[in-house]
């Protein structure tokens, strides 16, 4: 009986072929994580001239270390922690340091994953009829580039806090209190600009 064609082999598989010298699977790795790596160095990387250097180099290292790969975390968080700190590593060479903000209590309690921006009902009025997408990435492009990214690896990749505090070794507390933080500047930032249209 044939594979259905939405077969998809598992981490392991692709790793253990790869390993084994079958290089090209490598190529589905890539595939399977371009989406993950494009976000964080995007969001983090201030020079576009420097991102296809800076992706080619997180592959290159995954590649490097895949015998390293435990299998303790999905591999694509595997590889998104080395783009987070290749991208890191960047900042530091350029003396571009994120923002710190340290001994950040958790500011959202409760279950449910938090929608990604609730404004004011005359702010909605507002944007209605606009191209929401492109007023979001617009106003999230103004925002710090860790709090960028991390709104991009909660609502645009659908991590998980475990996921993301694995990606950037931030504690789970943090990751949380700094995506409130990011949505809240995020709202706080739409309100301004379409408020001041109005006056």
């Amino acid at each position: 009986m044939s594979r259905p064609s939405t077969y998809s082999p598992s981490d392991q598989y692709l790793v253990e072929q790869v390993l084994q010298g079958d290089t090209a699977r490598f190529g589905e790795i890539v595939n399977r994580t371009k989406g993950l790596v494009t976000q964080i160095v995007f969001k983090l990387i201030p020079h576009p001239a420097d991102r296809p250097d800076l992706a080619q180099d997180i592959y290159l290292k995954a590649f490097r270390h895949l015998a390293g790969f435990r299998h303790q975390a999905k591999l694509s968080t595997w590889i998104g922690q080395i783009a987070y700190n290749t991208c890191l590593h960047y900042l530091e060479k350029k003396r571009l340091l994120l923002p710190g903000e340290p001994g950040l209590e958790a500011a959202e309690t409760g279950p449910g994953a938090p929608a990604l921006l609730a404004v004011a009902p005359e702010v909605e009025a507002r944007l209605f009829g606009q191209d929401l997408t492109a007023v979001l990435a617009a106003e999230i492009d103004k925002l710090p580039p860790l709090y960028k990214t991390l709104i991009g690896l909660y609502h645009q990749q659908e991590l998980s806090y475990a996921e993301i505090a694995h990606i950037t070794s931030l504690p789970e507390g943090t990751v949380k209190s700094y995506l409130f933080r990011a949505r809240k500047a995020l709202k706080e930032s739409i309100e301004a600009t379409y408020q001041r249209d109005e006056l």
